[in-house]
């Protein structure tokens, strides 16, 4: 503060007492508002101090969290998402190479058991030389190896900034999606000496089974009966009916279609001109059991619960039948003789996936419909092109098979061939047949039944030929 000043007047009362100058703000105050304004300052550096001391504790506590600024948040947060990332690529490729891994145990297991097989009737029959054991000795080597080395399954890295992906390539996955191939000319396996009820004779056979011991089961439809035909047989032997057509138990009229249920260990037949569907246990007639009765069934299929599943061509559906079932649940059609999705015309053979999606021939329709479980209406997945002998067009397909890629193999009955289709594709491709109509080896006439063995080669019901043909799989 400067000295008095008696001439000045205090800036705050106005008066002319003795003042002081403010050297901060030039102004006169006389003693008692000088110590007002005094006290006015005092306040204004506790607030300063107190400011300062409130940054002052920002710093200390930015520095002992300085792991909670913003910025370290948003590293974290990337560093949480690398993490999920890493760890579910880890997990994806963990279910993949699991996955490859027992297809490759189940196909070594496969080709074991059916050498363990071959080793078996070999000592049982005592007929065998140095060929044979040289042929069983390099067999079981191959499988060793197979099964010790699998040199189809690796580990590939892709290098990326900071983090390397990892995927798991199989050369084993590419071999297993290649299309398989089969000869032209076929090995007729049963029938084949023209129409007739002898035992190495079919008359006009339509649905077909394949067993583990590659034994066919046909059913004869003209002949009402179920024939069995082992591997390499020259006669048939019948199984089920063989006794004139009619509706007793040791009798069938004009079977269509025959599957087996593992669940029960039997055999499901469409016996169609009797408008039911039996259970048949082998080698026992007497013990013939009518599971669905009042029902026009063109085809069947079974799931994994043990769910069957009856095309009816009569009323344009498919229903699936439950144990103890009344009346069966459609799934399929019901909606009238058209050909929009969600009908169907005259729907004949009948096959499911392990996706429960049904792959339906719809017969009048020229075309193979797919309806996924649960679905209002299907969609086109062969054909649907009119009746035609393109290769996107079908003319009344009748057995629909689907192999392990997700193929759609079609009997296409009246182009006498075999197509092959896979979703979604604008058209299909001749697999066998399609040389004309004719009972060459590398024709066709009509064919309706389709099914593999277990070693895909592929069975073919040439209808109209009253023979069974085996198109053997190439190597590719």
């Amino acid at each position: 503060m400067a000295a008095a000043n008696s001439r000045a007047q205090c800036s705050t009362c106005n008066k002319g007492n003795t003042t002081y100058i403010c050297r901060g703000c030039s102004k006169d105050f006389c003693f008692q508002h000088l110590t007002e304004h005094r006290q006015i300052l005092h306040r204004q550096l506790e607030e300063i101090i107190n400011d300062h001391d409130q940054f002052q504790q920002t710093i200390i506590q930015q520095k002992q969290n300085s792991h909670n600024s913003s910025l370290i948040q948003q590293i974290n947060e990337w560093e949480t998402n690398s993490i999920h990332q890493i760890q579910q690529t880890a997990e994806e490729c963990r279910e993949t190479l699991i996955k490859v891994t027992q297809k490759l145990i189940d196909g070594v297991e496969k080709k074991f058991i059916e050498l363990s097989k071959k080793l078996k009737e070999i000592r049982e029959e005592n007929e065998f030389n140095e060929i044979d054991l040289n042929h069983f000795q390099l067999k079981l080597t191959q499988i060793t190896k197979e099964f010790l080395q699998p040199a189809n399954i690796s580990i590939q890295q892709d290098s990326q900034e900071f983090i390397k992906k990892i995927s798991v390539i199989s050369s084993f996955e590419e071999i297993q999606t290649k299309k398989n191939n089969f000869q032209q000319f076929a090995i007729t396996v049963a029938g084949g000496n023209g129409n007739g009820q002898e035992l190495n004779q079919l008359s006009y056979p339509e649905g077909i089974f394949i067993d583990n011991d590659n034994s066919v089961y046909i059913a004869d439809c003209y002949n009402h009966r179920i024939v069995k035909w082992k591997l390499n047989a020259n006669t048939g032997q019948i199984i089920a009916g063989g006794n004139g057509s009619g509706n007793h138990n040791n009798q069938l009229n004009d079977p269509r279609d025959i599957i087996f249920d593992k669940k029960h260990n039997s055999f499901i037949i469409s016996d169609n001109g009797n408008k039911r569907v039996i259970r048949y246990f082998d080698q026992n007639q007497a013990d013939q059991q009518v599971i669905i009765s009042n029902i026009n069934c063109g085809g069947l299929t079974i799931d994994q619960n043990g769910f069957i599943y009856v095309s009816d061509p009569q009323n344009h559906e498919v229903r699936r039948w439950k144990q103890g079932d009344k009346k069966g649940e459609l799934v399929a059609g019901g909606n009238g003789q058209r050909n929009h999705l969600n009908q169907l015309s005259v729907p004949t053979f009948i096959f499911i996936d392990e996706d429960y999606s049904l792959y339906i021939s719809d017969c009048n329709n020229h075309r193979v419909m797919k309806w996924k479980k649960d679905a209002k209406e299907g969609i086109i997945v062969a054909g649907g092109n009119g009746n035609g002998s393109s290769l996107k067009q079908l003319s009344s397909p009748h057995e629909v098979i689907v192999d392990h890629l997700g193929q759609i193999y079609v009997a296409d009955w009246g182009n006498h061939r075999v197509m092959r289709w896979c979703e979604g594709d604008a058209e299909g491709e001749i697999v066998v047949g399609g040389n004309g109509q004719g009972n060459q080896l590398n024709q066709l006439n009509s064919p309706m039944g389709l099914s593999f063995d277990n070693e895909e080669n592929l069975y073919v019901v040439d209808l109209g030929n009253h023979r069974i043909q085996k198109y053997e799989k190439l190597s590719n």
